[in-house]
């Protein structure tokens, strides 16, 4: 099976969300988090990254609102627990190239799999992080796939709020004269 999964990337976003790898499901559609138990669009609109909740097949308007998306490893699994820690190791350089490249002020990893195999740190705390990658400041968040039965829904989206206020543009005090 050859089907892969485009990133949805532009310059200068405000964040990148970044899953472990494709499902293959959602690979061989062509579409991110395509899988109806998951629960990353819902979230996302819940959390007020998006005025609405973008199906999957409208993934790309996704840049409409200043967030894109990716994965550390390409290759299409059943689930994440078929990669090989070496997958992580020989994606690493040309990840980091690539939020370089695109200039995001924030990439936001979906779990801490794929964040923890980058960096080789094995405690790690969610939210932000103290290192940055590729320039971007590094968040991290809880997974939202359907599988992730440690956080409900409401948790998912307090979570991702959080990111959002730190994304979120600081409106000057208004001036007194």
């Amino acid at each position: 099976m050859n089907a892969r999964l485009d990133d949805i990337l532009a310059d200068r976003l405000d964040v990148v969300f970044c899953g472990i790898n494709p499902g293959k499901g959602s690979a061989a559609l062509g579409l991110h988090f395509a899988n109806r138990s998951n629960r990353f669009w819902r979230t996302l609109h819940r959390a007020g990254f998006t005025p609405q909740e973008i199906r999957p097949e409208d993934g790309r308007t996704l840049l409409d609102y200043h967030c894109g998306l990716t994965t550390v490893v390409e290759r299409p699994t059943a689930s994440a627990g078929e990669l090989a820690r070496h997958e992580f190791t020989d994606a690493a350089a040309a990840f980091e190239q690539k939020i370089h490249r695109h200039a995001p002020r924030f990439v936001a990893f979906l779990g801490k799999a794929g964040y923890s195999a980058l960096s080789g740190q094995r405690e790690i705390g969610w939210g932000l992080q103290p290192q940055r990658l590729g320039g971007a400041s590094v968040w991290v968040l809880p997974n939202p796939s359907g599988r992730n039965l440690a956080f409900s829904l409401e948790q998912l989206v307090e979570a991702y709020q959080s990111l959002r206020e730190a994304i979120a543009p600081v409106d000057p005090a208004p001036l007194i004269s």
